[in-house]
């Protein structure tokens, strides 16, 4: 049975609101666009807002490259207690009277720069043994978890109450990074405890606020169809990488998934690795490597097509 021709294809930026989970999103824009082939681009919690990626259509298969991009966050903490989610959300399970001062905040975050190996908490997504590690927190069973490779590319204290012993920080940070906790680390770096109070997403790889929607603005544009005009190009999301172009030839070996000779690409990059984007006649068709040959020499090779 050949599968319905998308009615939309392209990435939607939507402004996600607390409460809903990001596949409560895709959910009700499945409703709204009356397009089942929706994915998001990188998971926010439920009490988490900002910039989330939609892609529809065609554009899902660049999903999952969405997802591995850098993310900002603009963050609230408290200090002197810890919950058991690490947010406010969670129930209290330690309070400490040690206060600190702004100084010592600054020199903690400070610390969250660079390469680490991070403590997936209980209460995620991450799965053990076939088990989301938030069913097995509900049920009170902690289990083993293995830390795992994360970046903090940027982090900076944007405030602090010395009274009231909260602040705001932002971090840039790589795919897989639990800012709750960062923050619980940071807490335990000052000799205290800090819970997550609120978290907004900035901006996730090129997409940023500016650009985002919310749920209602795109049900207004589906209701005066005018959807189209919120959503921008799949190959938006590899604007950094360089354009080239394929001929009639090398659009024949595209889609057979073969490689294509540097005669048949204009603009072709000569370096082995570099991506670029695709393009037949205007047209974005995939995202290409440039790759070394057995025989030797170089050649445009199929990394993922969007057509």
């Amino acid at each position: 049975m050949k599968r319905r021709e998308s009615r939309y294809n392209g990435v939607l930026i939507v402004d996600k609101p607390a409460g809903f989970t990001s596949f409560d999103v895709v959910a009700k824009l499945r409703g709204i666009l009356q397009e089942r082939r929706i994915g998001h681009g990188g998971t926010l919690d439920p009490m988490a807002t900002g910039v989330l990626p939609v892609f529809v259509g065609g554009a899902t298969r660049a999903a999952d490259m969405a997802a591995a991009q850098a993310k900002e966050y603009i963050a609230a903490f408290a200090l002197g207690y810890a919950t058991d989610t690490q947010d406010s959300t969670g129930t209290e399970i330690a309070r400490s009277p040690r206060t600190a001062q702004e100084s010592e905040v600054r020199a903690a975050v400070e610390h969250m720069h660079g390469q680490q190996l991070q403590l997936p908490p209980m209460y995620s997504a991450v799965k053990v043994n076939g088990q989301r590690l938030y069913d097995l927190a509900r049920r009170g069973v902690e289990v083993e978890r293995t830390p795992r490779p994360i970046t903090v590319h940027e982090a900076e204290l944007l405030a602090f109450d010395g009274q009231e012993q909260c602040g705001t920080l932002r971090v840039l940070c790589s795919k897989g990074t639990y800012v709750r906790t960062l923050i619980h680390d940071l807490g335990e770096r000052l000799g205290t405890y800090a819970v997550m109070t609120a978290l907004r997403r900035t901006k996730s790889g090129r997409y940023t606020l500016e650009r985002a929607y919310g749920l209602e603005d795109i049900e207004r544009a589906a209701q005066t169809d005018t959807v189209k005009q919120l959503l921008l190009p799949t190959d938006s999301l590899f604007a950094a990488y360089p354009a080239v172009f394929i001929d009639d030839y090398g659009l024949e070996r595209a889609q057979n998934g073969a490689f294509i000779a540097p005669e048949h690409v204009t603009d072709m990059p000569m370096q082995a690795g570099a991506l670029c984007r695709v393009y037949h006649n205007d047209t974005f068709w995939m995202l290409g490597r440039v790759d070394r040959l057995k025989r030797g020499g170089l050649a445009l090779f199929y990394e993922k097509r969007f057509r």
